[in-house]
């Protein structure tokens, strides 16, 4: 099997891009998370409320799948390629499952996901550039806020919704465990004014946009 060029690769991220905006990815396969539960007796406001949290956990998602394909295009290493990929497999199983539970809730997607993703694989793109050290550096420190976000979420969703609340207890298991492969793998802390301004002042535009549209 040849090796993939960097034209090759370009090609596939264009693919991955029009898959994650425009189908629903089959991801790994595994099996929605909940399922067995019950759907809840919800209010109309803990409805709204609940789908609104799942689009912009969707939304998250979305900018995941091109932060992860940003990165695989310029990775160095092909280890750490080969990381980026698999993450961003297991990465579309919690699309899959969001989806599943806005369509539940009478939710639909952000409007703006095409600019989540953009902004994301730019992002991915240039860390990347900068070496995997800084790329694994980045995904690590963005799962571990990820990581906060959900919990957040967890506490907000209405305590009936089993469901949404599963689904959102397995993606969080998820995002630590990609966080901490990052790390494993080498990556660098980033700076302070990264960690603490602007990636909590992006993830914040998003969320609160992501809520509402």
């Amino acid at each position: 099997m040849r090796s993939l060029t960097l034209t090759d690769r370009l090609l596939s991220g264009v693919d991955n891009a029009l898959r994650t905006l425009f189908t629903t990815p089959a991801g790994t396969g595994r099996p929605v998370p909940g399922a067995g539960l019950p759907e809840a007796e919800l209010t109309d406001a803990e409805r709204a409320h609940a789908g609104r949290l799942m689009r912009v956990n969707h939304a998250g998602e979305v900018s995941a799948q091109g932060l992860y394909q940003g990165q695989a295009i310029t990775a160095r290493s092909e280890k750490v390629r080969r990381t980026m990929e698999h993450s961003a497999e297991e990465e579309n199983d919690h699309l899959r499952w969001c989806e599943l539970r806005m369509n539940a809730l009478g939710a639909h997607k952000s409007c703006l996901n095409p600019l989540w993703y953009a902004g994301s694989f730019t992002l991915g793109a240039l860390a990347g550039i900068a070496g995997d050290r800084w790329s694994l550096g980045f995904v690590a420190e963005t799962e571990r806020q990820v990581v906060r976000h959900l919990d957040e979420h967890l506490g907000s969703l209405p305590p009936a919704d089993e469901r949404s609340r599963a689904v959102v207890a397995q993606m969080k298991h998820d995002e630590a465990h990609h966080g901490a492969i990052a790390t494993e793998l080498g990556g660098s802390p980033l700076p302070l004014l990264v960690r603490k301004v602007l990636m909590p002042a992006m993830s914040k535009v998003m969320t609160r946009t992501a809520y509402w549209v």
